[in-house]
């Protein structure tokens, strides 16, 4: 079941964030992970519609953020990686949160790879991320039907 995430759960949301980034992000430093965690915890959660699936101890197993029809961020604790809550909560933001683009880091394939699946193509790329750092980032859209 996917529910809103409150700010209460900011806390625990960050350690999905670090744990899923550590496991599928190969091509950030420490420093990296570091710089970003604040940012993600004391502005980045902030700017979005947060969203998450908890298991039935209430711990969260993956999350995702929107904001106007951009998907901001979607995360999945790597513990529970491939057990379909990365396409639930995508397919949700699709079907009912007017979701129709996504940015992936270039260095990233399983998620260019994942957001493929669900539908989006890559529509353009940019050599910098949005903090100007060397992390390309693709411009995925979903394709129209």
């Amino acid at each position: 079941m996917i529910e809103p995430v409150l700010p209460a759960d900011y806390p625990e949301v960050v350690e999905v964030w670090e744990a899923s980034v550590r496991a599928t992000h190969g091509f950030l430093t420490e420093a990296d992970i570091q710089y970003f965690k604040p940012l993600i915890l004391n502005e980045y959660l902030h700017a979005v519609e947060l969203s998450c699936i908890k298991n039935e101890t209430g711990r969260i197993l993956g999350f995702m953020g929107v904001h106007g029809n951009g998907l901001e961020m979607l995360f999945i604790h790597p513990d529970v990686r491939g057990n379909g809550i990365g396409k639930h909560l995508a397919r949700h933001a699709i079907q009912n949160l007017n979701v129709q683009k996504v940015d992936v880091n270039e260095q990233n394939p399983e998620a260019l790879g994942f957001y493929q699946h669900m539908g989006f193509e890559v529509i353009n790329r940019s050599e910098l991320d949005g903090l100007g750092k060397p992390f390309p980032i693709l411009h995925l859209q979903l394709a129209q039907s």
